[in-house]
C-alpha cells in the first residue's frame, strides 16, 4: 500500500509542475499560439517535439492537431519528460521542456524555471 502512496505523490507531483508549466506557457488557454505560429495549446507545443515524441513511442501517436487538446498535449509532456528526465527534479524537467533535452545546462532555462518556481509554490508547494 506505501508504494501505491508514493506512486500517487509522484503523480500529484507531476500534474502540479505541469498546472504551473501551462500557466507560464499559455495562462492555461488550450488554444494559446505563440512563437510566430509555432508554438500551440496550453504547453505551447512546437511541431519538432510532436515529431520528437512520436519518434520516443515507435509510432505517429500524435498530431499536430493534437496541440490544441489539452489532455493529448499532457500526454505529450509526460512522453517527453519520462523519456528525458525521467527520476529528474521538478527543476530539471521543467528547464528541459523549454530548452530541449540538456536544457537544465543552459542560462537562458534558468529564468523560465523561476517562472514556474512561482506559479508552484502559489499552489501550495512545500
Amino acid at each position: 500500500m506505501l508504494g501505491g502512496a508514493g506512486k500517487l505523490d509522484r503523480e500529484q507531483q507531476l500534474a502540479r509542475l505541469i498546472a504551473a508549466i501551462e500557466m507560464v506557457e499559455s495562462g492555461g488557454k488550450a488554444d494559446a499560439v505563440g512563437d510566430g505560429g509555432k508554438a500551440v495549446g496550453i504547453l505551447q507545443i512546437q511541431p519538432v517535439m510532436v515529431e520528437d515524441v512520436n519518434r520516443i513511442l515507435g509510432e505517429d501517436r500524435f498530431t499536430l492537431a493534437d496541440r490544441l487538446d489539452a489532455a493529448k498535449s499532457r500526454e505529450i509532456f509526460k512522453v517527453y519528460t519520462d523519456h528525458y528526465s525521467a527520476g529528474r527534479t521538478d527543476d530539471v524537467k521543467a528547464r528541459r521542456w523549454n530548452g530541449g533535452p540538456r536544457g537544465d545546462r543552459k542560462a537562458a532555462t534558468l529564468t523560465y524555471w523561476h517562472k514556474v518556481q512561482k506559479h508552484l509554490n502559489v499552489g501550495g508547494a512545500k
